[in-house]
This record gives structure tokens, sequence and C-alpha cells, in this order.
């Protein structure tokens, strides 16, 4: 109980993290319009933070409804850096 205790920060993030991968993955097909998995590795990300932070699909509900999930999941990352370093 005391490792868990000791390292509650690193169980935390990791914990958090370890889908970030997948969602990251998914909301960068629904912006560049790919199913490729190339996508994951490209250094492209001027769309995407257009994607994130703007309306580039406004017709697309798929891709407005996770938008705002994926708002939510790095808004709580985030602050739970946050929280870290003030602590």
């Amino acid at each position: 109980m005391d490792v868990i205790t000791k390292h509650m920060w690193f169980i935390l993030f990791v914990a958090w993290g370890l889908p970030l991968g997948y969602y990251r993955s998914k909301f960068r097909k629904i912006v560049y319009q790919t199913n490729s998995w190339l996508i994951n590795i490209k250094p492209l990300f001027w769309k995407e933070i257009k994607g994130l932070f703007g309306n580039i699909y406004p017709q697309n509900h798929e891709y407005k409804k996770f938008r705002n999930f994926y708002r939510f999941y790095l808004t709580v990352y985030f602050l739970l850096f946050l929280v870290y370093l003030i602590f």
C-alpha cells in the first residue's frame, strides 16, 4: 500500500494516458478523413490543431461529438499535470 501512495501521480498519469494513443489516432483519422494507419506516424498536426479548437467539418456529427470528448480528455490530462505541479 505504501508503494501505491508513494507513486500515486505516476499511476494516475499512466492510467489516464494509456488510451491517449487510441483517441488521438481516431481523432486524426476523422480530421484527415483517412483510415490508413500511417496517419499515426506522420507529423502533420496543423489541421489537427484547427480541428481541435475550431469546427472544420460543421456537418459531421461524429467529428463534433468526438472532438468534444477529446477536448474533455485532454483538459483532464492538463488538469492532472497542473495539480501535480502545484503539489
